[in-house]
This record gives C-alpha cells, sequence and structure tokens, in this order.
C-alpha cells in the first residue's frame, strides 16, 4: 500500500468513482442544482473582493488627499459591498452544507446497502482480514470525504478565478522594473506578478518537502484511533466474562500498548503540523510586507499615490493568496487523501471478499426438502471438514446432528443457510422465508423489548407477544415491551436463548434450525422450549445441533457426522 502523498492515477480514479454515481444517480438534480448555485455564489464573491480591490485604491486616494466627502461617500460604498460580501457569503456556505448533508446521506446509504447486501458484512468479519474497522468507515470516512471533497473544490475554484481575476490588476499595477547586473542592463514587466508567483512556488515546494509524510501519518492515526476505541466497546460487551476470568489487567495491557501506538503516532503528526505551522505563519506574516517592499521603491517615485499601493498590497496578497492554495491546504489534502484511501480499499474489499473462495461453487437449488449431493465444506486455511456428502432430511422429520467437538456441525449449518462461502456442492434447501435459524448467543438488536422478540420484522399484537413470552418462560418481563435497554446485557445467555424461541413461536418458521440453541438451559427448561414447538409449531420441522442426550426425544432422526462424512440414521 502506497501512504505516500502521490497524486496517482489511481487516487484520481478513485475519487472520480467516489463522486461521479451521486452526481449521475437518482439525486442528480438536486445535486447539479446546488453545486452550480455554489458555484455562481463563490463567483459573485470573487467579483464583491475585485470590487474591493478597487476601493482601496480610491479611499485611501481619498485619504491622502483629505477629500472628505469622497471618503464618506467611499465609506458607504464599502458598507454596500461588505453587506452583498456577507449575504453571499453566509448562502454559499449554507449551500454548501445542504450538499454535503445530502451527499453523505446518499453515499451513506449506499456503502450500508453494499455491506449489508449478500452477507458481505458477515465475510469482512469472517475472512476479510485486510478491512479494519467497517463502523468508521462508513460513519467517519464518509463523513469527511464529502465534506473535504467539496471543501477543496470550491476553495481550488475560487482561488483559480481569484489568480486570473487579480492577475491583470497586478500585472497593470507593476509596471516595468530596471535594473543592472553584471553590466547588463535588465527589464522585468509585471514584477509584482512575478515576485508573487516565484513567492508561491518557493512556499509550495518548501511545504511538500517538509509536509509530504502526513499523508501516512494520518492513515495511520485513523486506524490507530479505531483500534483503540474498538478494544473498548468489545470489552464492554464483554464485561461479564472480563469479570469472571479477572481479566482487567490483561484489558489494561491491550488498551494501553493501543493507546500508547496511537500516542505516539499523534506525537509525529504532532510534530510534523507543527513544522507546517511554523512554515506556513512566517509564510503568511511575511506575505504581508513583501508586497510593500517591492512596490515601496514605485510609491517613493510617486509612479503611484497611496491608493496605488494599498491596491497593489491587496491584489497581491490575492494573487499570492490563490497561488499559495496547495501551501495553505496542504494538511487537509493530505487527511483527504488518507480517507480517500480508506474508503477506496473498503469498496475494493467488499466488492473482491469472494475472489478468495472463486475455487468453491455451490449450486443452491430450492424445494421442500433439506438435500445435499456432492457437498464439500472447508475452513478459510483450505482444511476439509466435510466431504462430498450427501443426504436428504425430509418435510415433517425432526433431525438431531450429532458428531465430536470441531468436526463441523456448525460450519455445516452455516453453509445449509447460504452464509458459509468455503462450501461446493449442491444443496436443495427451503425458501428463506420459510426458515428460521437460531444461534448458540441470539442476536439481540437495539431498541424496546418488542422490537427484540419480533426481530427482523414479525407482525403481530402485544397480546400475541405476551402469550408467547409466557410459555417460553419469560412471562416475568412481559411489562417491559416498550422499555429501551442493550438487552444483549441486561439478559443473561439462557433468557436470551428463552427470547429467541419466543420469536420462533411468534414468527412460525416452516424449517426451524437450531445450533445448540439451549446450551444455556436447564434440562426440564430445554424440555419446555421444545414441547412449545411441538404443541404450538406442529408444522414445523426442526434440525438440531446439540451434545445433550437428552434432546434424542424430540427428533426422529440423526445425522451423524464422522470421518469428513454425513450418515443419515
Amino acid at each position: 500500500m502506497n501512504n505516500k502523498f502521490v497524486f496517482s492515477k489511481q487516487f484520481f480514479k478513485d475519487v472520480w468513482n467516489l463522486t461521479r454515481a451521486y452526481f449521475t444517480g437518482e439525486d442528480k438534480k438536486r445535486a447539479w442544482g446546488l453545486l452550480i448555485a455554489i458555484i455562481i455564489l463563490t463567483l459573485a464573491i470573487v467579483y464583491i473582493l475585485v470590487q474591493l480591490n478597487h476601493w482601496y485604491n480610491t479611499f485611501y486616494s481619498a485619504l491622502q488627499e483629505y477629500n472628505s466627502v469622497k471618503i464618506y461617500d467611499e465609506l458607504i460604498h464599502f458598507t454596500w459591498l461588505a453587506m452583498i460580501y456577507i449575504g453571499l457569503a453566509v448562502y454559499a456556505f449554507y449551500l454548501r452544507q445542504k450538499l454535503i448533508l445530502h451527499w453523505r446521506e446518499w453515499l451513506t446509504v449506499r456503502f450500508i446497502d453494499e455491506w449489508l447486501s449478500h452477507k458481505t458484512y458477515y465475510n469482512l468479519q469472517m475472512f476479510g482480514t485486510d478491512t479494519d474497522n467497517p463502523d468508521q468507515r462508513i460513519s467517519e470516512d464518509v463523513k469527511l470525504f464529502v465534506t473535504m471533497t467539496l471543501g477543496l473544490f470550491i476553495d481550488f475554484l475560487k482561488a483559480v478565478t481569484t489568480l486570473f481575476s487579480f492577475v491583470a490588476i497586478l500585472y497593470n499595477l507593476s509596471g516595468t522594473l530596471q535594473f543592472t547586473v553584471f553590466g547588463r542592463e535588465w527589464t522585468i514587466n509585471g514584477y509584482l506578478f512575478w515576485s508573487a508567483f516565484f513567492y508561491a512556488i518557493f512556499g509550495t515546494w518548501i511545504t511538500h518537502v517538509v509536509g509530504r509524510k502526513l499523508v501516512e501519518l494520518n492513515y495511520v492515526q485513523q486506524r490507530y484511533e479505531a483500534d483503540f476505541r474498538f478494544s473498548m466497546i468489545r470489552m464492554r460487551e464483554a464485561a461479564e466474562s472480563v469479570a469472571f476470568y479477572g481479566g482487567e489487567e490483561r484489558e489494561s495491557g491491550v488498551f494501553k500498548n493501543r493507546f500508547g501506538k496511537l500516542l505516539k503516532n499523534f506525537w509525529k503528526l504532532v510534530d510534523k503540523q507543527k513544522q507546517l505551522l511554523l512554515l506556513n505563519s512566517g509564510y503568511g506574516q511575511l506575505a504581508i510586507i513583501f508586497p510593500f517592499v517591492v512596490a515601496m521603491n514605485r510609491y517613493l517615485n510617486k509612479e503611484f499615490t497611496l491608493g496605488g499601493l494599498m491596491q497593489v498590497s491587496s491584489a497581491f496578497g490575492r494573487v499570492q493568496e490563490s497561488l499559495s492554495f496547495f501551501v495553505d491546504a496542504y494538511t487537509t489534502i493530505a487527511e483527504w487523501q488518507s480517507v480517500v484511501m480508506r474508503l477506496s480499499l473498503f469498496g475494493r474489499h467488499m466488492g473482491s471478499v469472494a475472489d478468495d473462495v472463486e475455487e468453491y461453487h455451490l449450486e443452491t437449488v430450492p424445494g421442500a426438502v433439506v438435500q445435499a449431493e456432492g457437498l464439500t465444506v472447508a475452513l478459510p486455511n483450505g482444511r476439509v471438514l466435510i466431504k462430498d456428502a450427501s443426504f436428504v432430511l425430509n418435510y415433517g422429520t425432526n433431525v438431531l446432528i450429532k458428531g465430536a467437538s470441531g468436526v463441523g456441525k456448525s460450519t455445516l449449518l452455516r453453509a445449509l443457510s447460504g452464509i458459509w462461502p468455503y462450501t461446493s456442492g449442491k444443496i436443495v434447501v427451503p425458501p428463506k422465508e420459510q426458515s428460521m435459524f437460531i444461534p448458540q448467543k441470539p442476536y439481540l438488536p437495539l431498541g424496546s423489548l418488542r422490537e427484540v422478540l419480533t426481530y427482523p420484522g414479525a407482525k403481530t399484537d402485544d397480546n400475541t407477544i405476551k402469550d408467547m413470552m409466557v410459555k417460553s418462560c419469560i412471562g416475568y418481563m412481559a411489562d417491559k415491551l416498550d422499555e429501551v435497554a442493550d438487552w444483549s446485557h441486561v439478559l443473561s445467555v439462557g433468557e436470551q436463548q428463552r427470547v429467541a424461541f419466543a420469536r420462533a413461536l411468534l414468527i412460525s418458521p416452516c424449517w426451524l434450525f437450531l445450533d445448540e440453541a439451549t446450551s444455556a438451559l436447564d434440562e426440564d427448561t430445554e424440555k419446555i422450549m421444545y414441547d412449545n414447538i411441538q404443541k404450538y409449531l406442529p408444522n414445523t420441522t426442526v434440525i438440531s445441533i446439540g451434545h445433550r442426550s437428552t434432546l434424542a426425544e424430540f427428533h426422529s432422526a440423526t445425522l451423524m457426522i464422522v470421518n469428513q462424512g454425513c450418515v443419515l440414521t
């Protein structure tokens, strides 16, 4: 990966790909309307700056001549120009923020949809080792990309239009500089412009030399920040387990190690920014007096008035500021490039997450049974768990999947559900809407208890919900349906498993796949859960994974995984 400050062809291609889709998509009319309005306002602001430059000449000349009438007229003139400038600046800012919000919303939704489609989030989490912190990419990097891209574009446009607007003014005011060097007479037309040009070129070059490592430092800093934040979030999610293990010292070591990396890189970043600030501050302060130095000789020779000198100073400042766009925006550009790199890599990883499993081809056919033909299931490292397995699980026959720990029972269920990419062969499975999978630790979304019980979208009334809660031995929480909490931390694992069974009763699937879904329940409660399925879901076929002998009575067949094969009895 190249983290250096280089405007490569790939970089501009990445920027174009991230930008083009929004301005050519379904929201393109609003996008272009806002952008054109912002451009017009920006050009109008530059026009006002040109008028203010002419005002400098008139006003200061009036001061020099003690012309009181002209002075007060010009003060009124300035007031109108200032009011117009303020109005243009305010509405340019407002429309820019409006475009940023719409663009960010569109791009965020796009990344979310891509992240969630085709189980990409799962594949990245399980197998995408090169992608870190997708939550940060979607939430933080999208915001930074949109804000910086639009901001840099508008600032660059303003710099270019300001340059062309003031070049002629400065060139005409410069006159001719004549001097003798080595016995030869030299003449430079528009020397003030050339002074500003070379002054800005020198500042740009020295800034690049000093600050070119900022891209890499910004890129790494964002990653360290996200890693540190993620480690603390993970600790919070596993607080009870850490407390049981007494792992505070170990977790503290992890936090401090990650924070140490963050801090070490941050100080490098601060040191480099300090150098840039020192350079830019000196550069900016020198730019204040530089035009007076180069123009003072013509003023002292009375080749132009005080107003002309002030106009030269103003025009020189505008030209120098335009030519120094790269100097002033260097830190922002460096951070922008790192943001573009992170977002582009994230997009490419999402698009190519399946490349590592090209050798595996699974043919999936919808049907009324669960059937496997020549099914091979492997691990990411290539180790085969199940090889050329064939079996048929008929509707109405409850099946218990058994086998030694690590033989691939849970992975087989993942393959049947279609989320395990290292699978080849052919499977016949019921349609998604007829199937429900319950893992050992059920997922409880953020929200109210009602939303948890009806996840992902069961349509039912509160009376039915409460009835199923009672049947699933969690009726004591029936009065908390509207309570919002992080239920995965509020409820014990056993309560979470009972919530999952209540959810199954509400959804009423034709096929119910249980991956050690009663491992945290006592045998009596486990029996109640399976009895509920048989009693209230008589048309549901259950496929279970479990080690307890008590599960046998609830199943009429067994699928044994042994020696990389599947034996149905």
